[in-house]
């Protein structure tokens, strides 16, 4: 009897759904990291600063592109500073002071320079 009561929990265990092999945490193959280069997309993100301070970050625009051309632009249509940052793992980063998510992208797709549907808007 017990040799039979073991077997049978021991058939009953692989039973339960918490006893899979199934990692949870593995890779899925869905990347949606800060440096994502895939799929075209061009993110525009917020940072916290200190205080009401906040910075938007712009990534994943064409290389050909003129960046430069693009953030003076930039500055002048929103009367913010920015810059341009050198990222070994994104590429060429576009920082403009304050919030200026709405106005980035309405930009972009006002210009032509990239579709609505290739915007990806990040942030509280």
């Amino acid at each position: 009897p017990k040799v039979q009561s073991a077997v049978h929990s021991l058939c009953m265990s692989e039973n339960i759904e918490n006893l899979r092999k199934i990692d949870p945490f593995a890779d899925t193959g869905e990347s949606d990291d800060f440096g994502s280069k895939n799929a075209g997309y061009v993110h525009i993100r917020i940072q916290q600063r200190n205080g009401r301070k906040t910075l938007t970050t712009l990534q994943g625009l064409t290389p050909d592109l003129d960046y430069k051309k693009i953030l003076k632009a930039f500055k002048k249509e929103f009367c913010c500073n920015g810059t341009l940052v050198d990222d070994p793992d994104l590429g060429q980063v576009i920082q403009l002071q304050g919030d200026q998510r709405k106005k980035i992208s309405d930009f972009l797709i006002q210009e032509g320079i990239c579709p609505k549907s290739s915007l990806k808007i990040h942030g509280f």
